[in-house]
């Protein structure tokens, strides 16, 4: 298949906001990667390139056994069938995180397997649609900087506060920079806003 210049310039911008993703999650990214040109993707995969061939796979930079791989397709629609291969890839694999990057949504039972792998134990696989990653919404003037909090930095602040974390204002994981973050259920993060009068303004929500 030849893509078109316009294929060609949506799958770099969709790498790209991936790359940056997997980076924002301390996961390990070469700075190469994260620099990448345009030209210098049409030169790594060719104008003939398959969308397969942008799989990653990455490992976490505070613990080497925690792995993340994403996975692309060429079929425009992603069955059950399909989505089954990459979750088996997953386990044999003992890949901790995936994700799915699909050119249109998943069918009803390929969704299904989505939430029924990622219902039971730790593994986890996060679907996204191509058109969700052409830009990377963290750098949008109006997005205040967001940090995950570590397991250690939520009990500290939790004691410092003398609060439960049901008490902290939620965000959902459905949303979009939730979402970025690959937020589970249970983590909070630090949201730092400006402020007029202080500087800046922080603040905390937990992932529901």
């Amino acid at each position: 298949m030849v893509f078109s210049e316009e294929d060609i310039t949506k799958l770099f911008r969709i790498q790209k906001t991936l790359l940056q993703m997997l980076s924002d999650r301390n996961y390990l990214v070469e700075e190469t990667e994260l620099t990448m040109s345009r030209e210098d993707f049409i030169f790594k995969y060719g104008e003939h390139m398959k969308r397969e061939q942008l799989e990653i796979n990455k490992t976490h930079r505070n613990n080497p056994s925690e792995k993340i791989c994403v996975f692309f397709s060429d079929d425009a629609k992603l069955g059950v069938k399909i989505v089954r291969g990459f979750i088996t890839r997953m386990l044999q694999e003992n890949v901790d995180s995936g994700i799915l990057v699909c050119q249109t949504k998943l069918s009803h039972y390929a969704r299904s397997a989505v939430t029924e792998m990622s219902s039971v134990g730790s593994k986890r696989l996060e679907v996204f649609l191509e058109d969700e990653l052409l830009v990377n919404i963290t750098k949008h003037e109006r997005v205040p900087p967001h940090q995950v909090l570590t397991e250690a930095e939520k009990r500290a602040l939790l004691k410092k506060y003398t609060v439960k974390d049901t008490q902290l204002p939620r965000i959902l994981t459905s949303d979009p920079v939730a979402r970025y973050y690959g937020l589970r259920r249970g983590q909070v993060v630090r949201i730092i806003r400006p402020s007029e009068t202080a500087g800046t303004y922080i603040t905390y929500r937990i992932a529901s």
